[in-house]
């Protein structure tokens, strides 16, 4: 179980009152002392949040067991890094926000290639740089049934 990521942002306080909107939620100053950081809490009973650090801050470990911040100038860019979040928001609500945001967010099916759609999510791009995968409720329920165990044992080997 996941309880709680961070991400980069180029506006932490934005993306982090986004987060919270999208979750039901709210957004804090983080606690941790680092600057201009925020936390999107979800307030449910599992304490997901996602902690929204600026861009070139880098966490590092520091010598008293204690992780410490180091700023850099580095830009903004795509990664690899993702994560699927479920919502309380419906599709409808997810794009009014993402196109008042300015921010590209489109429903996708996720699938192998060639292959038939295995669940759908709406790809809501941060700032246009980092990709969330949302599901509201209505969309989880294929992806829960999908990632067991047992259906992942009967996939056939790919990579």
């Amino acid at each position: 179980m996941i309880h709680h990521v961070s991400i980069p942002a180029q506006d932490p306080r934005r993306v982090s009152a986004v987060l919270a909107e999208l979750m039901g939620g709210k957004s804090y100053p983080f606690p941790g002392g680092f600057r201009n950081s925020f936390m999107a809490v979800s307030g449910d009973a599992r304490g997901t949040a996602i902690e929204v650090y600026p861009t070139g801050l880098h966490l590092l470990p520091d010598g008293d067991g204690q992780v410490r911040a180091q700023e850099t100038d580095e830009k903004p860019g795509y990664s690899a890094f993702h994560v699927l979040l479920s919502v309380d928001a419906d599709l409808e609500t997810i794009e009014r926000i993402g196109a008042r945001e300015g921010w590209l967010t489109r429903l996708c099916g996720r699938a192998a290639p060639g292959g038939p759609v295995l669940f759908q999510v709406v790809e809501f791009w941060l700032e246009n740089t980092l990709m969330l995968e949302l599901a509201p409720k209505t969309m989880i329920g294929a992806y829960e049934k999908l990632i067991q165990l047992e259906v992942m044992d009967s996939m056939p080997a790919r990579g």
